[in-house]
């Protein structure tokens, strides 16, 4: 299950991380944000060890959604090295998801 992250942690548990990292913006209201669940589940056990995949409340983190510009969710954003690297927006297939990260592997 990928593991909440919350404006307080988001520098350490994201920007400091040693592997790149898929954040995922979301809200428990958001039904695209719904349907992707199963797929980032998913994901985050395949990828384990080689990419880091978090989630943001936007509802309860506000601050950190503003500072990336996160306009409508659900949101993806790939970070490595401290830096957004690449960025997608809408429910999307896994094999779409995981064909962003490998990009950045």
């Amino acid at each position: 299950m990928a593991q909440p992250v919350t404006d307080a942690d988001f520098d350490a548990e994201v920007l400091k991380s040693d592997i790149p990292v898929l954040v995922d913006f979301w809200a428990p209201w958001c039904g695209p944000c719904k349907q992707m669940l199963p797929i980032v589940d998913e994901l985050t056990t395949e990828n384990e060890g080689k990419v880091k995949i978090v989630k943001v409340n936007v509802d309860e983190n506000t601050e950190t959604p503003g500072k990336f510009n996160v306009m409508s969710i659900p949101t993806f954003i790939i970070f490595k090295d401290g830096e957004a690297v690449t960025n997608f927006v809408g429910a999307k297939s896994k094999e779409d998801v995981q064909a962003e990260l490998n990009a950045v592997l």
